[in-house]
């Protein structure tokens, strides 16, 4: 059974770990969560963690992170709003096994587009955190949001694609409506991303 160390901070409202918890409780995902660890203390998921008796830490830049999670024998990291950037030495020592999930639609190739549905062109939003990545689908005028899940690489906001999510985009959305129906697809596609990893 996989072991996972799921990352958070105090920038998530916790719905991709509780997605994954409830994922993991309903043996629909046949993984273990050994470890949650946070960049903060305020981060909401830490209760979340807790009230499910999974181990939780607090850490900051001085932290071995790649030390804890060969300590705990971590197969898979799963980035769930973490705000510190992950050092270059660890996506090396766990090359493709950390898993994000990007609020924009990563192409496969570096060069290359990822589509919409429509066949319109969907928007990388790279380096865009969360808020400011939904407000650029309205901005553009982008005919769909989505979100990607891959694994980390070398490359900035880019790896090797997992899954992508799509939602159309109504009239009136505004940033809180689209990503209220964007947020349940990802939950969604990060868990069945993790379920193609482990359930083998």
């Amino acid at each position: 059974m996989k072991k996972l160390a799921i990352l958070i901070s105090d920038a998530g409202t916790g719905t991709n770990l509780q997605a994954i918890i409830d994922a993991v409780k309903t043996k629909k995902l046949k993984a273990k969560i050994e470890l949650v660890v946070s960049s903060s203390k305020d981060a909401l998921g830490l209760k979340k963690a807790q009230e499910n008796k999974i181990l939780t830490m607090v850490v900051d830049k001085k932290n071995d992170l790649k030390k804890i999670f060969e300590d705990n024998q971590i197969d898979l990291i799963v980035l769930a709003g973490w705000k510190l950037i992950i050092p270059q030495s660890l996506i090396s020592a766990f090359k493709n096994k950390i898993l994000n999930l990007h609020p924009g639609l990563i192409p496969d190739k570096m060069e290359g587009v990822a589509l919409n549905p429509d066949k319109t062109n969907g928007l990388w939003n790279r380096g865009k955190l969360t808020d400011i990545a939904i407000k650029n689908f309205l901005d553009k005028k982008a005919t769909y949001a989505g979100s990607t899940v891959h694994f980390l690489s070398n490359e900035f906001d880019f790896g090797k694609i997992l899954n992508r999510c799509f939602e159309k985009i109504l009239p009136n959305d505004t940033l809180e409506s689209l990503y209220k129906r964007l947020k349940k697809k990802e939950n969604k596609i990060y868990v069945e991303s993790l379920k193609h990893l482990c359930n083998k």
